[in-house]
């Protein structure tokens, strides 16, 4: 059950509940207990009251001498019937005890034999245990509110025989005080019972709807993370499979999840992944054939040159200009060799850069002066742009007279006759910025992605210029991007190309220099 989402969520949902719930059920069962008691508590002192002031009218009459025997007698069967309409219509014990516990008026509900059991010998029904009785009656005004067995007297059979009763009651007891005609202060309790099942009634009757809407909440939920986990490990299930189909080497997978949540969002990295990887893939397969055209065309030409002349094919004096081909299709596969194990340590980060101020104009310099006859040969004008005589970045020196030599050698490729390169360096905050631009023919917009990849070449390249290795700007890119730098390439057919790339930007060389 565990290993898949839906026991997962299903199990962990329920758990949640469960939890939930307990402690929702715990809080409520006390708080409901405590609203219900109080309650019943805060209405049986108001009952006191009333009993009190019923019993009050009767003491009046008993004791006052204006009053026949007739009429007392009426009093008092109108305070027994006024305490059963009470009782019939609360349930309440009702009862009134003496200073010497004596229970002398009573409701009926305390049967003949709880009245035999409580019966002295002197035939008085009275309270058994001081503890019952004493605190309340010694001072006025004093009240008790209690669960429970009520200091034993809830104990007899007739009471725990009963189902509807028990042994738990909720006692409510007031004293007052009574001065009659002739100045004789009578003190009293007014005692009140209810069993505790009587008051937990309607709390079991909450706790009741509670479970059954818990059990509805339970069954509710457990549907709807059954739909939800089916929307959730479906394209869950769909990402796997893709993943298989992907690891089998099938790289145009893409998967058509549209939700816009997280599993969205991995389905979109997913298809990116998949976009990387086919790249990454065609890379590779243009890469071995790259290689294989760049060295397989010059070792065709030179064995071919060779063969014909020790076969005698090429005539003794057409040997030197052949031999002179073969030279630099040898110089060619020396260059292309040397690119390609330069870049390969360059990307496995075994190149290990020597920074320290370098003055960029300097390098600027040297690398027209080593490009010199080809300038000459294609007669094309340099025009340096220099903001300050002399500006240091820390940089790898050789590194970067390496890149401004690719870089230079490119608009020299791309570049009319009687064309123009512009070389420029700025200061900008903490930055030097270094610019290389041509009037050449342009790269294509849907082109100027591709050009820092290794053996990428345009037509037009291929067309003007065969000596290049199709690996002079992925050497570039990798060592800008060993500087922690920037460098990128602004074109626009027809208008020509600006290469620009970036680097820190030091007043260390000016003092030294000072």
């Amino acid at each position: 059950m565990f290993k898949t989402i839906f026991g997962k969520l299903i199990t962990i949902f329920i758990v949640i509940l469960i939890i939930a719930f307990t402690v929702t059920g715990v809080m409520l069962n006390y708080f409901l207990d405590r609203i219900e008691t109080k309650d019943k508590i805060d209405g049986l002192n108001e009952y006191c009251d009333v009993v009190n002031y019923v019993f009050v009218n009767y003491l009046f009459i008993v004791n006052s001498s204006s009053y026949n025997t007739d009429q007392k007698s009426l009093a008092e069967n109108n305070l027994s019937s006024y305490l059963n309409s009470l009782n019939g219509l609360t349930g309440l014990f009702i009862w009134i005890v003496n200073q010497q516990g004596n229970i002398e008026i009573y409701s009926p509900r305390l049967s003949l034999p709880i009245i035999r059991e409580y019966t002295d010998n002197s035939g008085k029904f009275m309270l058994p245990d001081s503890r019952q009785f004493q605190y309340l009656i010694s001072e006025e005004g004093r009240s008790i509110s209690q669960i429970g067995d009520f200091n034993g007297f809830f104990k007899q059979p007739v009471f725990t025989g009963n189902p509807e009763w028990g042994d738990t009651w909720l006692t409510v007891g007031k004293s007052y005080r009574y001065k009659n005609s002739n100045g004789k202060v009578i003190t009293y309790a007014v005692y009140l019972n209810t069993p505790v099942p009587e008051i937990q009634a309607n709390r079991k009757k909450v706790l009741g709807y509670f479970l059954i809407s818990v059990s509805v909440a339970v069954f509710i939920s457990i549907i709807l993370v059954y739909i939800f986990s089916l929307r959730l490990s479906r394209p869950l299930k769909q990402i796997k499979n893709a993943a298989k189909v992907i690891a089998g080497g099938e790289f145009t997978k893409r998967l058509e999840i549209r939700s816009r949540d997280e599993i969205g969002e991995l389905a979109g990295t997913f298809n990116q992944m998949g976009v990387a990887l086919q790249n990454l893939e065609e890379m590779r397969r243009g890469f071995i054939a790259n290689v294989s055209h760049e060295l397989r065309t010059p070792m065709t030409s030179i064995r071919g040159f060779i063969e014909g002349i020790l076969d005698g094919t090429i005539p003794p004096e057409r040997q030197s200009y052949y031999l002179a081909i073969v030279r630099d299709e040898t110089n060619r596969l020396n260059r292309l060799v040397n690119d390609l194990l330069d870049l390969a340590r360059m990307e496995s980060g075994e190149v290990t850069l020597n920074l320290k101020p370098a003055e960029i104009n300097e390098l600027v310099r040297r690398c027209v002066i080593k490009l010199e006859t080809l300038l000459v040969k294609k007669n094309i004008t340099v025009e340096a742009d220099f903001e300050e005589e002399d500006m240091f970045a820390t940089a790898d020196a050789d590194a970067i007279e390496r890149v401004l030599y690719n870089l230079v050698h490119n608009a020299i490729k791309f570049a009319p006759e009687d064309g123009k390169i512009k070389i420029t360096t700025k200061k900008q905050k903490d930055k030097i910025t270094v610019s290389v631009e041509d009037n050449g023919p342009g790269i294509e917009n849907s082109e100027l992605d591709m050009i820092w990849d290794r053996f990428y070449k345009s037509d037009k390249s291929r067309s003007r210029d065969k000596t290049g290795t199709g690996l002079g700007l992925a050497i570039v890119k990798n060592i800008i991007n060993e500087h922690n730098q920037q460098i990128w390439v602004e074109s626009e057919s027809g208008k020509g190309t600006v290469f620009t790339f970036t680097l820190d930007r030091t007043d260390e060389g000016d003092k030294k220099e000072e």
